[in-house]
């Protein structure tokens, strides 16, 4: 008689709870979207154009694709932490390289030096709020 060893994980192994990403998720979201339409709103009020290609971005615009791209940071965090060996690594590598991924569009937009400074900010101050956050839920 053989015995094969279940590759399941132990009490040695936390499990992460999905639903608890999910919620400290949508809770960071809604954070980090009122912080990049405050940093929005006050770069608008110290003079800071929001003009990109011409085009004004409206303030509320900065919280709502923040939430956006936010919720689908959240997805991926629940979904590397069903599927990923080891979740929190994995998605903070992944988040950290996605974020600055997403400066590159900023650096070259058609836009003043202080609107470009302005949106990368933004980018950065919703990361530093969203992922550190989702992260800590997640099992290492």
């Amino acid at each position: 008689m053989t015995t094969t060893a279940n590759p399941t994980r132990t009490a040695t192994t936390p499990r992460t709870r999905i639903g608890a990403v999910l919620a400290t998720g949508a809770l960071a979201t809604i954070a980090a979207s009122a912080a990049t339409t405050a940093v929005a709103a006050a770069g608008n009020a110290a003079g800071i154009s929001l003009d990109v290609a011409g085009a004004p971005i409206p303030v509320s615009g900065f919280g709502m694709l923040t939430a956006v791209f936010s919720l689908i940071g959240v997805a991926l965090a629940a979904t590397l932490a069903r599927f990923a060996r080891r979740p929190r690594r994995t998605f903070v590598r992944t988040t950290v390289a996605l974020t600055v991924l997403s400066l590159v569009p900023d650096v070259l937009a058609d836009a003043a030096p202080a609107t470009k400074a302005l949106l990368m900010l933004t980018h950065l101050v919703a990361a530093a709020i969203v992922v550190p956050v989702v992260a800590r839920r997640l099992a290492a």
